[in-house]
C-alpha cells in the first residue's frame, strides 16, 4: 500500500530557499566570468560542500575541520544571496571576486576529500561499566556469645637450687687463710661480702666456698 504524500511547509520552504540560493549562486558566477555550464556548477558544488560538512557534525559534533568547511559553505551561500541583492554590480565584478570565484573548485575539492576520508574519532561512552557484584555473606546472629575453648592447665614442676660451682683446692686453701687471719685479727668470722672483695669472685662461687669452710 503506497503511502500518501503530504505537503510540509519546512519542505516547501526548503526547496524555495535552495532553488533561490541556486539562481544566485549561478548568477554570481556568471557575472564572473563563468559562463555556460561553469556557472551552474558552482551551486552544485556550494550545496555538496555544505551536505558534506552537515554530514559530518551529525556523526562528530566536536569535530572543528567539519565546522570549519560548514562556514565556509555557508558564507558562499549567503555571500551570494547578499551580493547579487544590489549590493554588487554584476556589470563591473571586482578583481578579488573573480579570483575567489575561479578559485572555488579547488577549495571545494579539498574540503570535500578532507571530510570524506579523514576517520571520524570514536565515541567514547561515558556509561559505567558494571562491575561483579561481592559474593553475600550470610550473618547469624547469636543472643549468646559462643563459649571459649578450654585451656589445659600447665602444672609446673617446683625449681630445684641450682648446685653450687665446684671450687679448686688451691682456693679453697687461699680462702681459708684469708678467713683465719681475719678472725685471729679481729676475732670474729670473715663476712662473705668481705671475702668476696678480696677474692673478686661472684656471688655464687663465694658462697661455694663459704659452705665448704664451714663445713670442715
Amino acid at each position: 500500500m503506497s503511502r500518501s504524500i503530504r505537503p510540509d511547509a519546512v519542505l516547501i520552504q526548503a526547496v524555495i530557499a535552495g532553488a533561490l540560493s541556486f539562481a544566485h549562486l549561478h548568477d554570481l558566477a556568471e557575472a564572473a566570468g563563468q559562463s555556460g555550464w561553469k556557472a551552474w556548477a558552482y551551486p552544485v558544488s556550494v550545496d555538496l560542500l555544505l551536505v558534506a560538512a552537515w554530514r559530518r557534525l551529525r556523526t562528530a559534533r566536536r569535530d572543528r575541520s567539519a565546522w570549519t568547511w560548514f562556514v565556509i559553505a555557508l558564507t558562499a551561500s549567503l555571500g551570494a544571496n547578499i551580493a547579487t541583492a544590489g549590493l554588487l554590480d554584476l556589470v563591473h565584478v571586482p578583481a578579488w571576486l573573480r579570483i575567489l570565484v575561479a578559485g572555488w573548485p579547488a577549495l571545494a575539492f579539498l574540503g570535500g576529500t578532507l571530510l570524506v576520508h579523514t576517520p571520524a574519532a570514536p565515541v567514547v561512552s561515558a556509561q559505567p561499566v558494571d562491575e561483579p557484584a561481592a559474593p553475600e555473606v550470610e550473618m547469624h546472629r547469636t543472643d549468646e556469645p559462643a563459649p571459649a575453648p578450654a585451656v589445659p592447665e600447665l602444672v609446673l614442676a617446683p625449681e630445684e637450687p641450682p648446685a653450687a660451682p665446684p671450687v679448686p683446692a688451691a682456693l679453697l686453701d687461699h680462702a681459708r687463710k684469708l678467713a683465719e687471719a681475719h678472725r685471729a685479727t679481729t676475732g670474729a668470722p670473715m663476712p662473705a661480702e668481705v671475702l668476696s672483695a678480696r677474692l673478686g669472685l661472684p656471688a655464687p662461687t663465694i658462697a661455694a666456698i663459704v659452705a665448704q669452710l664451714q663445713l670442715a
